[in-house]
């Protein structure tokens, strides 16, 4: 979750990372998202606790739908990271503008403020 930049110029020790569920699990961790309607709303980005990414087709990499649960965030060290991912080999990445979409996504929920009072509904 850390910015791309800061990763690409190492200039940060910690990078923020969450974890990504595929949409089944989360599914079976919370059941109304068995729901289409649900679904839907986690399609467009009204849960804002999670990020729906599409699924993959690509040969080797296929993936169903995954999910980013943004209500859980870690700090890896950057060496440890960067030797991981050297470990794992070849991975799916976000590429522009889905990793930035993430990243907008991630914002609103680090974003948002609660107010003491809300502005009354209209009647």
């Amino acid at each position: 979750m850390s910015q791309s930049c800061d990763l690409a110029n190492k200039k940060i020790d910690l990078v923020l990372v969450c974890p990504v569920w595929p949409l089944k699990v989360i599914e079976n961790l919370i059941p109304h998202f068995k729901r289409s309607s649900e679904k839907e709303h986690l399609r467009r980005g009204h849960i804002h606790a999670f990020h729906l990414l599409n699924r993959s087709e690509i040969d080797k990499f296929t993936e169903d739908f995954l999910v980013v649960d943004f209500r859980n965030v870690y700090g890896v060290h950057y060496d440890f990271l960067i030797e991981h991912l050297r470990k794992q080999g070849d991975r799916l990445r976000l590429l522009p503008p889905y990793r930035e979409h993430l990243a907008q996504a991630f914002a609103r929920f680090f974003m948002r403020v609660g107010l003491p009072a809300d502005i009354p509904r209209f009647k």
